[in-house]
């Protein structure tokens, strides 16, 4: 997934997490008739646990796999949990295809029902976007204003225009797009950077958090973000990197677990289980029928 020359911790790290065996959801369903119109789900026992929309990651290419025992961990943690795939560039999807599966999957979203949708490096990117897409002209299909409760960007890509200058995995940012001509045409409706300029709040309560030893993804994208964004929460991990984030069991994806249980206490949750008391204790396991 990179283009960029890494530390051997960096890839030791990659390697660890993407190598992880994928785990099998126990309700899968589709809202669409591709077949990466799909989603797997991971109710936790309480139902009326929070609600996490969960966007996977690699750089708009890769599919959900990788983030499955994520996935699974955050329903351990008391999270229900849903991964939707979506069509990618590199075959079905790209400009204007990709964006049209994740718009469409918030808005089937149960009407009334709060929940925070999460993002993973390129899913990062898609959450923001999904963010600001009140932002759109009124003319545009993706323009709405039933936006996400809140949204949680890990590790995002913010800018396309710096992702395209650095040639972060090997131009994926051109590849989404459809090409240079693609990209120039249509780059600022789907850039959640350039969306926010000019403006400063999509009024989504958002956070972003980002590990100090990302190599993944320049740290310069979540900063370039945070100073635009004026009503942002922003967090940065000592010591972290790109992956660790969504590894399950390490001490920054119990991070992201609990950042996730603040924001849907803060966000719209009314149900008790939204309570910290009822959250599990590390390691305890949620049963699911």
């Amino acid at each position: 997934m990179r283009s960029r020359i890494v530390s051997a911790s960096a890839a030791e790290e990659e390697k660890r997490v993407l190598s992880l065996k994928p785990v099998l959801a126990p309700r899968h369903g589709r809202y669409g008739e591709h077949p990466h119109q799909v989603y797997d789900a991971w109710p936790a026992e309480d139902p009326d646990a929070p609600l996490v929309i969960l966007l996977h990651g690699g750089y708009w290419r890769y599919d959900r796999m990788h983030l499955t025992p994520f996935a699974a961990y955050l329903a351990r943690q008391g999270l229900s949990t849903v991964l939707p795939g979506f069509r990618r560039s590199g075959g079905a999807g790209g400009y204007p295809e990709t964006f049209d599966d994740v718009a469409r999957i918030v808005d089937t979203l149960p009407e009334g029902r709060p929940y925070v949708l999460a993002g993973h490096c390129s899913g990062g990117h898609l959450a923001l976007w999904c963010a600001a897409r009140g932002l759109l002209p009124p003319e545009s299909p993706w323009h709405t204003g039933t936006l996400p409760t809140s949204v949680l960007a890990l590790a995002p890509l913010t800018d396309l225009a710096a992702t395209r200058r650095d040639g972060l995995s090997d131009d994926a940012a051109l590849q989404l797009m459809g090409g240079e001509a693609g990209f120039d045409a249509h780059m600022a409706s789907v850039d959640p950077l350039t969306l926010l300029s000019g403006v400063g709040t999509t009024t989504v309560p958002t956070v972003l958090l980002h590990g100090e030893a990302d190599e993944e993804v320049p740290l310069s994208q979540f900063s370039d973000y945070a100073a635009v964004h004026r009503d942002l929460r922003t967090v940065v991990l000592p010591g972290t990197g790109h992956y660790t984030l969504i590894e399950p069991g390490a001490p920054a994806a119990r991070e992201v677990a609990d950042t996730l249980w603040r924001m849907a206490r803060e966000h719209g949750r009314s149900h008790p289980a939204a309570g910290s008391e009822d959250r599990p204790d590390e390691g305890e396991e949620i049963r699911r029928p």
